[in-house]
């Protein structure tokens, strides 16, 4: 299994190595990342759970060490977790399902 913790901080290492290259990259996402918290329509807990199935269906290991931190720091525990990560299983089956529809009609297309 990988080292998250030292992978994280090798991570935070190299993007603060970018901003110095490019301070609005990472600023313009920093800006974004920070957006929702200033509303508080939703918590740090939900939106660090949301933002680990996001991880997950977008297949970021920089972002599933991040917000996995995050996440225990907001107090989710493993169960919440898991659940969250279970939505983003279902939504990958549901995509894939999706585009296996798309797929047997672009089947059918050629097969007029």
């Amino acid at each position: 299994m990988m080292d998250w913790e030292n992978y994280r901080n090798e991570l935070m290492g190299r993007i603060g190595d970018l901003g110095k290259l490019s301070p609005d990259t990472v600023g313009g996402y920093m800006m974004a990342s920070k957006a929702g918290s200033k509303t508080n329509n939703l918590d740090e807990k939900t939106r660090q759970l949301i933002s680990m199935a996001v991880a997950v269906t977008t297949r970021c290991d920089g972002c599933i060490t991040v917000h996995a931190e995050a996440a225990v720091k907001a107090g989710a525990n493993e169960a919440e977790i898991a659940e969250a990560l279970g939505v983003a299983v279902a939504m990958n089956a549901g995509a894939a399902l999706v585009y296996s529809a798309r797929a047997l009609d672009a089947v059918k297309s050629v097969t007029k």
